[in-house]
């Protein structure tokens, strides 16, 4: 705080000098001349005591200011990693960090924190001659650490040769920086994870179609099968290593089916428990009602609800049918089922966690709702109806969805024309934040958006029906974006998730003068008419198979509309006027089997002499405008992009395979990899981390980096 301010300065004043200084102003409420300059030197004394206060603060890193930062770092021999951005390295933190790290050097805990630290992802560190079949010192056995194997230990068994191994191996000379060499004596490897774990809230559970019991259900509410992951519990102590219990990997049978017996067996209080079931964990049930009640850990159990197939193939039934028994519910982890022991066990809601490589499409993830121009807002839950709140938004506001559930509904979402000069018509459809409200339609949706119009449609998941843009019969320019937001692939799925109408268009724009914007979005095949303007940027175009059409103006692979893209995975064959730009995408295509086939190049683009495509995965025989540095090239002629899975719901949907080429992997402009994943900047955050290791492992050791996910 000032001390030297304008009224203290001026009270230090013998009377006189006052007296005189107010003859001169005349008027009470005026500021005399030598009051004033007193309060001149009060704003410079002011100043003078602020930056001293600043030199103070600059001597620590918790408190300098930014510019101070590196000249901090370079006194204690910091070296700056590959910029990131904000959300992922903190220098200041950094900086802060780096003396107790060099005090911890070497040590497992220190490499673990240090591996979360600068990737940001969850990171496990393993200190492999801990894990060596070995002759023991009689006087100091390690009884923790056995020769031979317990077959009667499960759980190790389940985890043998992963992050929580803890079953001894014999030495092996292979080094761990190549991904292979692991046990031996100075051998550290740290695990990580890269998928996330993503939540629906209290859902209602999804009846299995043709179940005439009532006791099946999906978690899944487009019911299909879903692989569920854990919500990684926090790590309250430094002085921990990370247990399965603090990572996002995905749910094991057998393994949580133990947890739970443990629980249940030793009635542990919910702030004990490590099972994975209960509220604010991965997996819960509630009974309906205000508020929704759990459903204690008592009444469930972890089954193996695979399928039961006769000798044709056909599916006759789920296994462990009889096991569950009225009262209980049976839940199986890997495959997102739940049977309830009777019909009347239900309904249910169950909140739940799934994987993704991306915050991406429709999720319960933060975000900010689109705005509209015009402040007229509309509200709907708890499974209401839309259309009579759409239809008082036709001229400008917004419709704002409150929950994750179900919509059974068919609407048109609808924008009156414009008249005259008057501003045009902005009609916002917008989940709330962290919710993920799923459109159930019956047929196509209609956008019937009017001259002039904008329509933003922003976090909703659709299945069941495409969106339809029809021609109109003026010239008028349409607008529609639509802002992390899922259009079903195939538009919906089976029940082992595969889609039910693969190749089938999710979004069809009829009118030649619409402009079309996606943004973080996740959909089927686009139809465009050869007029229109597309805008893509880090979205998935999935037409199912490389084989099908992803992007025409129409079923037969018509010229289809001027298109943009940026930062984008597309999975099929695409046909364009014009390819504005192409950039830092893959664009994933193959010719179907001849002489079926009709089309003469994957990707094939009509006017050649504008446009451009760059850092981007080009298929062989593509007829594009002018490449720049596009693989396959000269130097890595046989690149092609290798996924952990192309089928939409999978936790490795358009996941990179660690075999994939690295000038796919890192062959984007900023040195990222190329496709949808390009913002999560992979290459740098393994760069950045083998540059820590190189600073901070102890001499002789050997680091390897294996990922867990």
């Amino acid at each position: 705080m000032n001390s030297l301010t304008a009224e203290r300065l001026y009270g230090l004043l013998p009377a006189l000098h006052r007296l005189r200084d107010a003859a001169l102003a005349g008027d009470p409420a005026t500021t005399g001349p030598l009051q004033a300059l007193l309060a001149a030197f009060a704003r410079e004394f002011a100043a003078l005591e602020e930056s001293v206060d600043q030199l103070y603060d600059d001597q620590f890193i918790e408190t300098c200011a930014e510019w101070v930062t590196p000249y901090i770092g370079d006194l204690i021999g910091y070296r700056p990693l590959r910029g990131l951005g904000g959300e992922l390295t903190s220098p200041r933190a950094e900086v802060a960090d780096t003396i107790a790290f060099r005090r911890r050097k070497g040590t497992a805990l220190m490499l673990e924190e240090l591996a979360h630290d600068v990737t940001g992802w969850p990171a496990h560190a393993v200190e492999y001659f801990e894990q060596l079949a070995t002759t023991q010192y009689m006087k100091h056995i390690r009884l923790h650490a056995p020769a031979t194997c317990n077959l009667r230990d499960t759980a190790a068994l389940f985890r043998r040769d992963g992050a929580f191994n803890s079953i001894a191996h014999t030495a092996e000379m292979r080094r761990p920086e190549t991904g292979a060499g692991r046990y031996n004596i100075p051998n550290i490897g740290i695990f990580l994870w890269r998928l996330l774990s993503l939540s629906l809230t209290a859902l209602p559970l999804t009846p299995v179609a043709g179940d005439a019991s009532g006791r099946k259900f999906r978690l899944n509410p487009l019911g299909a099968d879903m692989r569920l992951f854990r919500f990684a519990q926090s790590e309250t102590d430094i002085s921990h290593l990370a247990e399965p219990i603090n990572v996002p990997e995905p749910l094991s049978v057998r393994l949580m089916a133990m947890a739970v017996r443990a629980t249940q067996a030793t009635a542990q209080p919910d702030t004990q428990r490590d099972d994975d079931y209960g509220d604010g964990e991965s997996l819960v049930f509630f009974t309906p009602g205000t508020p929704p009640v759990p459903v204690p850990t008592a009444k469930v159990r972890v089954c193996d609800l695979r399928d039961i197939l006769d000798g044709g193939g056909n599916v006759i039934g789920w296994a462990h049918e009889a096991q569950v028994a009225a009262g209980t519910i049976g839940f199986d982890p890997e495959r997102g089922r739940v049977l309830l022991g009777a019909a009347a066990d239900g309904p249910l809601l169950a909140t739940f966690h799934y994987g993704t490589a991306r915050q991406i499409g429709g999720g319960e993830y933060p975000r900010i709702p689109a705005n509209s121009d015009i402040g007229n807002e509309q509200t709907v839950n708890a499974s209401g109806a839309w259309q009579s709140k759409l239809d008082l938004i036709r001229t400008g506001g917004r419709l704002i969805v409150g929950d994750s559930l179900t919509y059974a509904e068919t609407p048109t979402f609808e924008v009156d024309d414009v008249l005259g000069n008057a501003t045009p018509h902005h009609v916002v459809v917008a989940a709330h934040d962290q919710t993920r409200p799923l459109l159930a339609a019956s047929g196509e949706i209609t956008l019937d958006i009017g001259a002039r119009g904008r329509l933003t449609l922003d976090g909703l998941a659709i299945s069941g029906g495409a969106l339809r843009l029809a021609a109109f019969a003026d010239v008028e320019p349409r607008e529609l974006v639509l802002r992390d937001c899922t259009l079903v692939p195939g538009l919906t799925l089976n029940g082992d998730g595969s889609p039910v109408s693969p190749g089938t268009p999710s979004l069809i724009i009829e009118h030649p003068f619409a402009k079309v914007t996606l943004e973080r979005c996740i959909t089927g095949p686009i139809h465009a008419v050869t007029d229109a303007e597309i805008t893509l940027t880090d979205c998935i175009i999935d037409a199912s198979a490389p084989e099908n059409v992803a992007f025409a103006a129409d079923d037969a692979g018509g010229t289809g509309a001027e298109l943009t893209v940026a930062q984008c995975t597309v999975i099929g064959k695409i046909h364009t006027k014009l390819l504005k730009l192409a950039s830092n995408s893959i664009l994933f295509a193959k010719l179907g089997p001849k002489p079926a086939e009709k089309w003469i190049a994957p990707l094939l683009v009509q006017r050649r002499q504008e446009g451009c495509v760059r850092f981007c995965y080009v298929p062989p025989g593509s007829i594009t405008p002018r490449k720049f540095h596009c693989v396959p090239n000269d130097a890595a002629p046989s690149a092609l992009p290798l996924f952990t899975s192309l089928r939409y719901g999978d936790p490795g949907y358009v996941q990179l395979r660690r075999t994939t080429s690295l000038s796919i992997r890192a062959g984007g402009d900023n040195d990222s990899e190329i496709g949808v994943l390009n913002a999560l900047f992979q290459p740098q955050r393994e760069a950045n981390l083998r540059l820590r290791l190189e600073e901070y492992l102890r001499f002789g050791l050997h680091a390897g980096l294996f990922f867990a996910s």
